[in-house]
């Protein structure tokens, strides 16, 4: 008699918690204005690393697109969703200027950046860099467990309607790039290698690697090499390590550092 399958155990919170909360994030934070951020486009190779058939989606209002929920004194909101498998959280920010108040009527760059920021802060309620936010360094050892295992409510009054958030797509609906081709991999690696010569450090060439999105005027976004870079990690990773032994290799001659002043 053939032996019964067996069960897939279904994902649990508890599960990814105590995958992401472990995971080190502190050679990856920025700061500014006494805030600690952590790098989106890392933290997203994290996530697909660990849980590659991850979704997540922003809010935009159905009649206008407009992607942030407008409060009453013109400041703005944007909403994200993160899905691992059956697992949703959901997570909220206002778009603030460089001294961290909330500004009105913000621009599409502002937005951008802040759904990104909203992104990361989404991913610390399943674990990772959550301690980040609690003022702390490195991630504790000692987390109790009976707070790890339950979803982080959240209030009424911000849960959305889930046709009101917008997944992520593989496809960039304005430049047609797939980025799940392997031949658009290559092709953005190499035409990246050719730029490697404008540059005088090491630490000029990993800026440009982790260039964020930029948004027109319009309002189209244009994808930075964060982004693409990841999106060859997530779905070429072995393409992904032979880029990054190969710009290694390219960059070995350059100094670590910032460019030193010349007398």
């Amino acid at each position: 008699m053939a032996k019964a399958k067996e069960e897939v155990k279904e994902l649990t919170y508890k599960d990814v918690w105590d995958t992401l909360s472990k995971i080190d994030c502190s050679d990856h934070i920025e700061k500014k204005m006494n805030l600690s951020y952590l790098s989106w486009a890392w933290a997203w190779g994290i996530l697909m690393e660990h849980y590659p058939d991850a979704k997540i989606g922003f809010y935009e209002q159905k009649e206008t697109g407009i992607p942030y929920v407008q409060m009453p004194d013109g400041s703005a909101e944007v909403r994200c969703r993160v899905q691992i498998g059956s697992l949703i959280r959901e997570m909220w920010l206002p778009v603030m200027d460089y001294k961290n108040n909330a500004v009105e009527n913000p621009n599409s760059r502002q937005v951008s950046d802040t759904k990104m920021r909203c992104l990361v802060k989404c991913l610390a309620l399943f674990g990772l860099g959550h301690y980040i936010y609690g003022g702390e360094d490195t991630p504790s050892d000692d987390t109790k467990e009976e707070s790890v295992g339950k979803p982080v409510p959240a209030k009424k009054e911000n849960i959305i309607d889930e046709s009101d958030f917008v997944e992520e797509q593989d496809v960039d609906p304005e430049t047609g790039e797939d980025f799940k081709s392997r031949d658009w991999a290559e092709a953005f690696f190499d035409g990246f290698k050719t730029t490697c010569n404008l540059y005088d450090t090491k630490s000029e060439v990993r800026q440009a690697m982790a260039s964020s999105d930029d948004v027109s005027e319009d309002g189209v976004i244009q994808r930075g090499n964060g982004f693409k870079f990841g999106k060859i990690k997530t779905h070429h990773p072995e393409l992904y390590k032979e880029c990054m032994a190969e710009l290694k290799e390219i960059t070995q001659d350059l100094p670590d550092g910032a460019k030193s002043e010349k007398e």
